[in-house]
């Protein structure tokens, strides 16, 4: 494959912590390839197919009496979860190595702003690939054309899913499971880490949630909102990193305004679904066999997760403003000092030289006054 980063001429002992993180990619490649030639062997295709293939599928009729693959969820899933995982290893380290680090060398960016700028290139990627991944899903599924889509005939028609929808929520978890190898891989600071395994086991957890209690179409619809204005925001930063000032700042104002209306859209679609929706064909106890979880504590619970997210994100927001207002005050004020420190400490020589001067006799005043002329009518003289 090709893809170990040569930081030095001199080649890392094997096994050791420098050789796995310039060698990973390779190695998750070769495992990955044990899998797919396994797949060409009647012998080992199928063992080798509950890893790459979709599984859990069942065969249902469509109006026209034709029978369609679809499929649930089982714990088969964490198989093709675990093969996917590692692909997203591997297309992480290709991007990093052929487009981030080329860049990176470019702008020389400092280590902080390496590491910020490498994690906004990765997510913004991600994030741009999965918001139009869901759209194509939404209106593929034709979800957009009535809000009640997003509950009509629950659990019959969100229990048996499309290959299109059980494969985006198989990447999606395999996507946020590597992050935390990748907190490894790429060498990230101690500081930074409990931020990073902090969003990552919140999406992971939302996503792992929706698709286990079979509220796919929602999760979707609340993905490709939540995806897109993060794309922006990360896109911005990646412009302030390349010094495009102008555009940055543009980015983030959009940002700021879409963020706000992003968690009250966020927070309506789900009282519509969980509290009014859902409500309707609401069950006393969960129903395993059919993949019914419409009580009400389930979606209670659902509601609350989702509203109380919105409001840690909402005050997060506030506060980083709020502390970016502060930081902002403080410089101006420093500035304003370091301006107006220089003529006071002149004035106060000169009032210091007066006030001396003052202290002598009449005479020696005058003597003072003429000799500071005379000094500086020389130093004049010098100078021309």
């Amino acid at each position: 494959m090709g893809l170990r980063r040569p930081k030095s001429t001199k080649n890392p002992p094997f096994l050791s912590h420098e050789f796995i993180i310039q060698n990973h990619a390779d190695a998750v490649s070769c495992v990955m390839m044990v899998f797919v030639i396994g797949l060409m062997f009647q012998a080992t295709a199928p063992l080798a197919s509950l890893f790459v293939a979709m599984q859990h599928n069942v065969t249902v009729n469509d109006t026209d009496s034709q029978e369609i693959t679809h499929y649930t969820y089982g714990i088969k899933d964490t198989l093709t979860v675990f093969f996917y995982f590692m692909m997203c290893i591997v297309v992480h380290a290709v991007l990093q190595e052929y487009v981030l680090d080329k860049l990176n060398r470019k702008m020389h960016l400092s280590k902080i702003k390496h590491s910020k700028f490498n994690e906004s290139g990765q997510l913004m990627v991600f994030y741009l690939v999965s918001a139009i991944w869901g759209i194509n899903i939404i209106l593929t599924e034709n979800l957009a054309s009535k809000i009640s889509n997003l509950w009509d005939d629950y659990p019959a028609a969100h229990s048996h899913l499309p290959f299109i929808i059980k494969f985006f929520f198989i990447i999606q978890m395999a996507y946020w499971l590597h992050g935390f190898p990748e907190l490894y891989f790429m060498k990230i600071k101690k500081e930074e880490i409990p931020m990073r395994c902090q969003y990552i086991t919140l999406y992971f957890v939302f996503i792992l949630a929706a698709y286990c209690l079979n509220f796919h179409r929602v999760a979707i619809c609340l993905l490709v909102l939540h995806y897109t204005v993060e794309f922006l925001l990360h896109m911005s930063r990646l412009l302030y990193f390349a010094e495009k000032t102008d555009l940055a700042n543009t980015g983030f104002m959009i940002f700021n305004a879409l963020f706000v209306l992003i968690r009250l859209a966020t927070i309506t679609i789900a009282i519509l679904t969980f509290w009014y929706g859902l409500k309707q064909s609401e069950q006393a106890k969960i129903n395993f066999q059919t993949g019914n979880f419409n009580t009400r504590v389930v979606r209670i619970g659902c509601l609350a997760a989702l509203c109380l997210m919105q409001a840690w994100m909402m005050w997060q927001f506030i506060t980083f403003h709020l502390r970016r207002i502060k930081e902002h005050q403080a410089l101006n004020a420093s500035a304003n000092k370091k301006i107006v420190t220089p003529k006071k400490s002149k004035d106060k020589k000169k009032a210091k030289k007066d006030d001396d001067i003052s202290h002598l006799p009449e005479v020696d005043q005058d003597t003072a006054t003429e000799n500071g002329s005379l000094r500086s009518r020389a130093v004049a003289k010098k100078k021309n």
